[in-house]
This record gives structure tokens, C-alpha cells and sequence, in this order.
């Protein structure tokens, strides 16, 4: 689609195909993606550490993407308008928490406060003790920027790709069927199918998961059979922003932090667990003239993951949380301490940090 939103004619997408495979001089490239993985554990309550694991899977290939329509808003503001109580209730993770901070527009200078006298969680307060239970409920707590007119994209190409790109991280973090263990089969749909090498990854990943193809770097997951989460909210905090990036696509960065609070899968299960997931997923909406692109997809430029309480060494295609007897058993870990709701460091900052150490502490839960 052009800066005016027309659409590409046939003839001219496939003269671009088979001008990219021929090798033809101005003809659409294939960028390319990197992942990164770490993942941590929570600390046991009698704070002997707990281990994480920092990983760097093998280098693929990546590509890009575009945008499609979503609108959200007005319905949700009615609902405050007519019932505030029920909505601060949500906010709150039930049970009267703290009402909710306001979304974040930039990274912020210094970590959450830790209370003095942390309260376990509960299944009525699962977020209890918790910076979560302040943040925003869902697509609630992921901050949009304002939309300007950037690249190859008009001011409402733009406004349509951020909107977007939030579909994608709710599609892949907080759908109710892909958080217990389904195929996230729309998220998947927004991504460049003319990434091959993404394309490997996202096949294996779930046919055969492992350290270099997990599906973790994208997705939450949990076995239903074993856990299941506690209610139907997942805490978020964090940003989306976007910048020109190559040959005039709207390159978009994401990331965001999710908290999501579990009990073992049997019945009557009342021990609640957080496994806190801390994503940053780098994207490009690119001009369908200058990169092979799918209109309503997007390219992967980069993707990193930070776990804590989410499994260690344990590459299953899911999110494995701990619960006290786990934690009673686990070694002592050999890597540093890292919180969970620190977001002042960047990710990058915090992938250097960590290395190639073993498994370490997470501060909090």
C-alpha cells in the first residue's frame, strides 16, 4: 500500500517477486532477524537463590511487514463512566489493590519501590505484594505513541501500524487459547511469510522445541495440564516507539513486561505462582516496493526475551512456573541477581549483563 493506502496492483507484486529472485538491481531485499533468550528463576522464600539461564540461540534469518486496521477505546470509556468501581476493581486484581499507574511513555530512571512487608498472593489477590498490582490490565498497560507521518508511511499508515503492532502482542502474550497452549495462529498471520528462516524457526519451534527454536522468544505458553492461570487478567507495563528504519520502512520497537499468576493445573489448587516475562520484539513496516512483504504482515528484525520463573534449562515449548516444593528442591544459583520490575535498564543493557551466566536470582516475585 502506498502513502495514499492504494493498494498494489498484481502485476506489479509479482514483477517485484520475480525481479528478488532473479537478483534484479532495485529489486526487494529480505532482511534479516536476530533472537536472544534469558530466563530466570524466582528466588525461594527462604531466599536461597534460585537459578536462570542466559542464552543466545544461532542467528536467522528475518524479514518484514506492514499494517492492518484496529481501532479500540470508546466502549471502555463508557464502561468507566457508568461503573468506576468495578473498573478500579479490575485494575486492582480484585480484592481492592492500588488503582493503576499511567502508561508508560518513556523507559523510567530507577525500579519500583519494594514493599516493606510483602503479602504472599492469593487466588482472590494474585498480584498482591506485587509493582503488577498498580499496572495496567492487558493492552491497558502498553503505552501507544503519538502517530506522525515517518518513512514511506502517512500519519495514518502509521496510526494503523502501531495499532497493529499492539494487536500482535496481545495475539501472542495475552490471548486466553494460545497462554494454554495453543497454536498462536493469528500472531503468526501478522508476521512476513517471505522470511524463510523465520518461517524454520516458527515450524520447529513448536513440532521439536529447543535452546536455538523456542517458541518462548515470541510467545507465552503454558501446559494446561500441569498450571493454569488465575483469572483472566494478565498485568502489563511498557511501550511501544518508532523510528525510520531501512530503505523508509516504520521500524517499531516493543517492549513489554507480563506478569501472570498460576496455580497447579488440579483441582482445588490455591498456591499461586508469578512467572514474569519481560519481551522486546523489534519490527519493520516496510514499503512493499523496495522489501518482498505481505501486506498485513510485518518483518522480524530482532526478538529478546527476559524469563523469571518460567523454567531453567527446560525447553519445553512452555512456561514452567515453581511452586514452594520446586523451589525447596532447586540448586543454588550461580548467576546475579536480577529484579523482574526493574524496566529502567534496557534489554540490551540487561542481555550484556547476563552473559553467558548460569542460573541466578530473581529479587522478587
Amino acid at each position: 500500500m502506498g502513502k495514499g493506502g492504494e493498494s498494489i496492483p498484481d502485476e506489479e507484486w509479482e514483477r517485484f517477486l520475480r525481479e528478488a529472485e532473479a537478483g534484479t538491481k532495485g529489486a526487494p531485499e529480505e532482511p534479516s532477524a536476530r533472537a536472544r533468550m534469558v530466563a530466570q528463576r524466582l528466588p525461594e522464600e527462604t531466599g536461597r537463590p534460585e537459578p536462570w539461564r542466559s542464552h543466545q540461540p544461532a542467528r536467522r534469518q528475518g524479514n518484514k511487514a506492514w499494517y492492518a486496521v484496529g481501532l479500540l477505546v470508546a466502549a471502555a470509556l463508557l464502561v468507566v463512566a457508568l461503573d468506576p468501581g468495578r473498573v478500579a476493581g479490575w485494575f486492582g486484581g480484585g480484592g481492592g489493590e492500588s488503582a493503576p499507574l499511567t502508561a508508560e511513555s518513556q523507559r523510567p530512571d530507577q525500579p519500583p519501590p519494594t514493599e516493606a512487608a510483602i503479602q504472599p498472593p492469593t487466588v482472590k489477590q494474585p498480584f498482591r505484594g506485587s509493582p503488577a498490582a498498580q499496572w495496567g490490565d492487558g493492552t491497558a498497560g502498553i503505552g501507544l505513541p503519538e502517530a506522525r507521518a515517518t518513512g514511506w508511511m502517512s500519519k495514518g499508515q502509521v496510526a494503523q501500524a502501531l495499532e497493529k503492532t499492539r494487536d500482535f502482542l496481545a495475539a501472542s502474550s495475552l490471548d486466553p487459547g494460545v497462554l494454554r497452549g495453543e497454536r498462536p495462529r493469528k500472531a503468526i498471520a501478522l508476521i512476513n511469510p517471505h522470511q524463510p528462516d523465520v518461517q524454520d524457526y516458527l515450524a520447529t519451534a513448536f513440532r521439536a522445541p529447543s535452546r536455538e527454536n523456542d517458541p518462548l522468544l515470541l510467545f507465552s505458553r503454558f501446559d494446561k495440564t500441569k498450571v493454569r492461570l488465575v483469572g483472566d487478567v494478565v498485568k502489563t507495563r511498557g511501550r511501544i516507539t518508532y523510528r525510520e528504519g531501512k530503505r523508509g520502512a516504520v521500524e517499531v520497537t516493543t517492549d513489554v513486561t507480563y506478569v501472570y499468576p498460576a496455580v497447579r493445573a488440579a483441582a482445588g489448587s490455591d498456591e499461586v505462582a508469578r512467572t514474569i516475562v519481560r519481551r522486546e520484539v523489534v519490527m519493520s513496516w516496510d514499503d512493499p516496493a523496495k522489501v518482498v512483504i505481505e501486506p498485513g504482515t510485518f518483518s522480524l528484525v530482532s526478538y529478546k526475551v527476559d524469563t523469571t520463573n518460567g523454567g531453567c534449562d527446560t525447553f519445553t515449548g512452555y512456561l514452567t512456573p515453581e511452586f514452594r516444593a520446586e523451589r525447596a528442591a532447586s540448586r543454588p544459583g550461580d548467576g546475579p541477581e536480577v529484579d523482574p520490575y526493574d524496566r529502567s535498564t534496557s534489554m540490551e543493557t540487561r542481555m550484556r549483563e547476563a552473559g553467558d551466566a548460569g542460573c541466578g536470582t530473581a529479587t522478587r516475585s
